[in-house]
């Protein structure tokens, strides 16, 4: 089992997927500000003079940080950045379970999603979370497509 898990060619896709993952969720919110504010604010967790900072740069750290998973660079800090920021999602969502109340996690879209979904979401995020874990242990940088292109310019 543990050949399998880390398995250079499992943590690549893992890295890619996460960094796809980020850098979407970070255009789709960084377009929408006021929609994903919004969204930070049905949570219900934070203070009101935290919710539009957070809403403007996290967006931007998402960006940042799946950039770096996909580019190859600053794996241990990108998969450790990514593990803890998915705990922290995690963990938003579970004390909303815990509540009761049925929100839409604000991910890839400021459009609500219907209810239903909230447990899924937490799901989710346990399991990319796992993937982050495996990229920060196992991630041998052995494609980083920085890299690959330095070594094509010389």
């Amino acid at each position: 089992m543990i050949r399998i898990v880390s398995s250079q060619w499992l943590s690549l896709l893992f890295r890619m997927a996460l960094g796809g993952i980020f850098l979407y969720a970070g255009v789709v919110k960084s377009q929408d500000p006021a929609g994903f504010a919004q969204a930070i604010y049905n949570y219900r967790i934070l203070p009101g003079w935290a919710i539009n900072p957070l809403a403007i740069l996290l967006p931007w750290v998402e960006m940042v940080l799946g950039a770096a998973l996909v580019l190859g660079i600053w794996i241990p800090g990108a998969s450790l950045l990514a593990s803890g920021l998915l705990g922290i999602f995690a963990l938003a969502l579970c004390i909303n379970l815990a509540r009761g109340l049925d929100i839409d996690c604000g991910c890839f879209s400021t459009a609500s999603s219907g209810a239903g979904s909230t447990t899924w979401y937490f799901l989710r995020d346990i399991l990319l979370m796992a993937m982050a874990i495996e990229v920060f242990f196992f991630d041998r940088q052995w494609v980083p497509l920085v890299g690959l292109l330095a070594r094509r310019r010389n």
